[in-house]
């Protein structure tokens, strides 16, 4: 029988009962799961981060020394093939754009259920997006709060995309539908959607809304 290959999790948490929780519970529950030793502040989990090289990195927002977010953007510019899941009591529009800009691929809060948390866990380790709707709409409004309605000069161009296609993706941002992008492109609404079809494949992204969070924040 081949051995199973385990997702190795770090938790960082300053909060020692909150911690040992989440590793006691992931690791009875999750037999694919390796629970490495749990980090108490933003400077130990880039330590940690370092010694023991993750898969996935749970990560509080508001810790000692170093905050989630701070150590999120240290850790992701020396170890990018790191997931970051932020697990916090906080859900304002501001911590989770911030927490996703500096490269969270998912945002859950500490009452979230052990299954949601492992199932995130995969996700993020399979490729697929750790945001549920309702995070990803907030991002998307928080984005256009900061920036304004409009976007087009905002965007940066995505070299794997045609012109054509970067239009489509700026406009796809600004909540179009395929109908508007059509009359704003002067373009028939199969057309629209078969380019848009053809965004979403070359981005790996599976709907507009992952489109959308991966455009803005990548």
């Amino acid at each position: 029988m081949s051995k199973i290959e385990k997702v190795r999790v770090l938790i960082a948490e300053d909060q020692t009962l909150i911690r040992e929780g989440i590793a006691t519970l992931l690791a009875q529950q999750n037999e694919d799961f390796e629970i490495l030793p749990g980090a108490s502040d933003g400077e130990q989990a880039i330590e940690f981060a370092r010694r023991y090289r993750p898969d996935v990195i749970l990560m509080d927002l508001q810790m000692p020394r170093v905050d989630g977010i701070a150590a999120t953007q240290r850790i992701l510019r020396e170890l990018p093939q790191t997931h970051v899941v932020v697990l916090t009591t906080f859900e304002t529009n501001d911590l989770i754009f911030e927490a996703v800009s500096a490269g969270a691929k998912a945002y859950l809060l500490k009452d979230a259920r052990m299954e949601e948390i492992a199932g995130t866990i995969r996700a993020v380790i399979n490729g697929q997006s750790g945001l549920s709707p309702g995070v990803a709409a907030r991002i998307l409004d928080e984005f256009k709060r900061l920036r304004g309605p409009r976007v087009s000069a905002k965007l940066p161009v995505r070299d794997g995309l045609t012109a054509r296609e970067n239009e489509i993706l700026t406009l796809i941002v600004e909540g179009k539908s395929n109908t508007e992008i059509g009359e704003r492109l002067h373009l028939a609404e199969g057309t629209v959607k078969n380019y848009v079809s053809t965004i979403l494949e070359k981005c790996q992204v599976k709907n507009r809304t992952e489109l959308a969070i991966k455009a803005i924040t990548y």
